[in-house]
Order: structure tokens, then C-alpha cells, then sequence
């Protein structure tokens, strides 16, 4: 029988409105599997515990008396160590801020205990949240629960293999290049990356900031599509500062069988090589939706090219960043940037370029982006989904060697550039789109796949529902070895 603390949030919370276990009581039993598993994993680097169980005592009291806080009542959560929660550190990975306690919570925070969660920790990172690994000099490095050679992904790695590994009921991290759809696909849970703009990212910033970062999202990760969907709900709406003249209104999927679907797949791109392993597991969920009479069309795409497209995107990408330089970074960045050929157009170049480019350049890359968010349009006209690779690969082995550009990964036994993932990242956060990353099973070596389904701007509960279909049809969440 499957241990309780794998089930979904919805599921929990449900038990535990009837009362067929105790909100204190679950949340002892996740601390339990903590202690026996966490170690291994370094996926939760911070805990609040006399407060977690203060609060899992009233939401008993509270459901002794008929009162429910919300549809998350009393369910055990961690999140990303980004997000401010009173009381406990919030340092990004940076050893310079290690002494950093937040004495207000971020606002997504508020939202998720006001739907009821008990919040009792803080799950790991990298450096500036700026890799698909999660590590860094302050908790050191946490490793992904289908193998713990490989990483769990990043940045939200740590809220991914919490997740993975039943130590935890639900998750909430960021995503600006794929820092929550990297994870989910590499620790086989899900996650969505929210339609830019809806869940108010105020309280997961670095010290001091308040100004929300172009491209950048926070959203939920979760064992279910249910559980996005709660969580998302629980997250989104206009900050307060907006909410007198702002309402959110998403619509509801009107599609309710994966036969009523029309979809574009994209198995690859010319740009950029995607593993066997991540390619027969794509292959097999087109095979599925054929024989479920979805309609596929394995050609169709957006009418802009995808390199440009690419392009825009590292451009804007580094843009958003370049705030988080110090003056003696910005200042050898422009020196290093004067000397870069005009025909340099690798990765590291356009990184530079990108982190000291005047405004007026700028300008003309968001002029295109928003060229290509009127292509998307036009395309989800014709289709209301895209589905593609969520990256390039599985899960890869640790490597702390060096630079992120100057890393590789192996793809069909050939080393790459481990910044070809972006290409995948983009396709949806460029023109601000929602993305929902959805197991679809496993590699060969046993390692988890996952999709990206990509949806029209503010579609995120078709996306969410999509991935719902696919988890009771095709592949649902599946607990790694070694965790019950």
C-alpha cells in the first residue's frame, strides 16, 4: 500500500477534513520521513518546526469545530528558500546573505497559508537560482531521489526531489529559465510555469527588491494536476497594490477528453539535438493520443523562426538578470564585451552583450518579442496546445566544474553545451505563455521524462487540465525506490 505522504495535496486534504487523520498527525509523519530520508537528498535546508506544529495544532482545533481554512487545509508544505517566510533565511545561495531572515512573508506565502497549508520549511537552490542543478557553498548540494549521482534539476531542484521523495505534501518555486519545469521533468513530478504576471512575485526577491523581473514567474510544483490547480488558484490574482482596479478571471478548460483536443508536437528543432531517451518517450505519448483520436499535427508551428525566436529570448533573459551584477561584474562585462568579433554569436557572447546592452537595444528585442506573442496568437487559433521537450535530456549527473556555458551535457552519447536547454525554456517564456510540465515516463536507465505543454496566454487551467488527462490516461506521478 502506498505511504500517505505520496499521495496528492487534494487527497491529504481531503483525509484530513474527515478527520481520518490528524493535521498534527501527518505533519509528524512527513517530519519522520525528513529525518529518515533527507540526508541523503539535502532537498529541505531549513525547517520551522515549533511553529509548523503550533499551526498544525489549530487546524485540528479548527476542524474539531467545523471550520476549514481553505481547500489546502493542514496540508505539510515546503517552498523554494527564495520566497521570504518570518523567521527563516532567505539567501538565494548566496554566502553573503546567509545571516538573511525575512521578518515579512512573500506574498504567495500569505495566499498558500491562507488556503490552509502548514508551512515547515525551506527547500534548496543554486547560486542565484542561475542553474539546472541545485547547489551552493551555504546548504551545500542536493541530489535528485531517482539517482543521487544525477541533480534534481534547478532552480526549484530542492522542491522537486522534496516532492519526489514523499517529503513533503506540495511545492511553490520560480521559473525564468525553467526553474520549475526543469525539475518536474527531471524528478518526475509536475509543475507549471503561470501565464506572465498573474501570481504577484513580491516577497521572492533578493534583499531590498520590489520591482517584478521581466520574464520571470512563480508558480506551483505538486504529485498531481489537481494540485497545480488548487495551488495556482491559491497563488494568483493581482497584487494588492492592483487589486482596486484589476480582477483575474482564467478561463476554465472547455475541453474535457483528450479526443476533443487538437495539438501541435514537436519532437525536435533543427537548432538543437534532443536525447533518444527524451525523443521514444514523446514518441510513445504521440502514439497514445493517436489511438485516443486526439488530433496531432507533428508539423505545425508558430510562423517565426525558432532561432530568432532563441535568440530573442537569451537576449531578454540576461537582460532581466543583469540587475544582479555588482559594479565591478558590470564594468568587466563591458570591457569584455568590447573586445567579443561581431560575428561571435556563442552563448557567452550573447550573455555579455546582453548583461551591459543600452535600453534602446533592448527595446528593439522586446519589439520582437512582441511580434512573435501576436505569431502565438495566431497560431493557437488553429490549436490549443503545444506539446514539446521539457529539456534536452533526463536527468543529468552532477558537474560543479566551472562556468554553467562552459559545462556540457551528453545527448545521444555526444557532448553539449548544457545551455542548450535554454532553447526549450524559451519556447514558452519569451512571449509570456503558460507551460505545464507533465510526466510521461521513464529513460531506459530508469530516470523520469517529462512534456512541456504549451498553452495561449492566460490558458494556464487548459494547460493544467491537459496534464490531468494525461496523468489518469497515460502516466501518472510514480514514487522512486528507496522512499517508502
Amino acid at each position: 500500500m502506498q505511504d500517505i505522504a505520496f499521495w496528492p495535496a487534494k487527497r491529504l486534504a481531503a483525509h484530513l477534513r474527515r478527520r481520518k487523520i490528524g493535521c498534527l498527525e501527518l505533519l509528524d509523519h512527513y517530519l519522520k520521513r525528513v529525518e529518515r530520508h533527507n540526508a541523503r537528498l539535502n532537498a529541505i535546508i531549513a525547517t520551522d518546526l515549533d511553529n509548523a506544529r503550533k499551526r498544525a495544532r489549530s487546524a485540528d482545533r479548527a476542524l474539531a469545530k467545523g471550520d476549514t481554512w481553505g481547500p489546502l487545509h493542514g496540508v505539510p508544505m515546503t517552498i523554494k528558500e527564495s520566497f521570504d517566510v518570518v523567521g527563516m533565511p532567505t539567501t538565494w545561495g548566496v554566502p553573503e546573505l546567509k545571516d538573511n531572515i525575512a521578518t515579512k512573508n512573500a506574498l504567495a506565502v500569505d495566499r498558500l497559508l491562507a488556503a490552509g497549508v502548514v508551512l515547515f520549511g525551506k527547500t534548496n537552490v543554486p547560486l542565484m537560482l542561475s542553474d539546472w542543478q541545485s547547489y551552493n557553498a551555504i546548504y551545500g548540494t542536493s541530489n535528485n531521489p531517482w539517482d543521487v549521482t544525477r541533480a534534481p534539476g534547478g532552480s526549484s531542484g530542492g522542491s522537486a526531489a522534496a516532492l519526489a521523495a514523499g517529503l513533503t505534501g506540495i511545492e511553490a518555486g520560480s521559473d525564468i529559465g525553467s526553474s520549475i519545469r526543469n525539475p518536474a521533468h527531471f524528478c518526475g513530478v509536475f509543475g507549471h510555469k503561470p501565464t506572465y504576471g498573474i501570481c504577484p512575485p513580491r516577497g521572492q526577491a533578493l534583499p531590498g527588491r520590489v520591482a517584478a523581473s521581466d520574464i520571470s514567474v512563480i508558480g506551483p510544483l505538486a504529485r498531481s494536476a489537481d494540485d497545480l490547480d488548487l495551488a495556482l488558484a491559491a497563488m494568483a490574482g493581482p497584487d494588492d497594490v492592483e487589486s482596486a482596479g484589476l480582477r483575474l478571471s482564467l478561463p476554465a478548460p472547455k475541453k474535457k477528453r483528450l479526443r476533443d483536443f487538437k495539438v501541435a508536437l514537436m519532437f525536435d528543432d533543427t537548432n538543437v539535438e534532443i536525447d533518444r531517451s527524451v525523443r521514444d518517450r514523446l514518441q510513445a505519448l504521440a502514439d497514445f493520443l493517436g489511438q485516443a483520436k486526439v488530433k496531432i499535427d507533428d508539423r505545425a508551428r508558430p510562423d517565426f523562426d525558432s532561432m530568432h525566436q532563441h535568440r530573442t529570448y537569451i537576449a531578454l533573459l540576461r537582460g532581466a538578470t543583469s540587475g544582479r551584477q555588482s559594479e565591478a561584474q558590470f564594468e568587466r562585462n563591458v570591457v569584455t564585451a568590447r573586445t567579443l568579433r561581431a560575428d561571435d554569436d556563442s552563448y557567452f557572447a550573447s550573455m555579455t552583450r546582453a548583461n551591459v546592452m543600452p535600453h534602446r537595444e533592448w527595446i528593439a528585442h522586446n519589439e520582437e518579442r512582441h511580434r512573435m506573442r501576436l505569431k502565438w496568437a495566431e497560431f493557437f487559433k488553429d490549436y490549443d496546445l503545444l506539446l514539446c521537450p521539457t529539456a534536452s535530456m533526463a536527468a543529468c549527473p552532477h558537474d560543479h566544474v566551472g562556468e554553467r556555458w562552459e559545462r556540457t551535457i551528453v545527448v545521444n552519447g555526444k557532448p553539449m553545451p548544457s545551455v542548450d536547454q535554454l532553447f526549450w525554456a524559451g519556447y514558452a517564456s519569451l512571449a509570456y505563455l503558460p507551460a505545464t510540465a507533465s510526466p510521461i515516463g521513464f529513460s531506459k536507465e530508469g530516470l523520469p521524462i517529462g512534456v512541456q505543454i504549451i498553452g495561449p496566454q492566460y490558458h494556464d487551467r487548459t494547460c493544467i487540465a491537459f496534464a490531468g488527462l494525461l496523468e489518469r490516461e497515460f502516466q501518472a506521478f510514480v514514487p522512486p525506490p528507496g522512499y517508502e
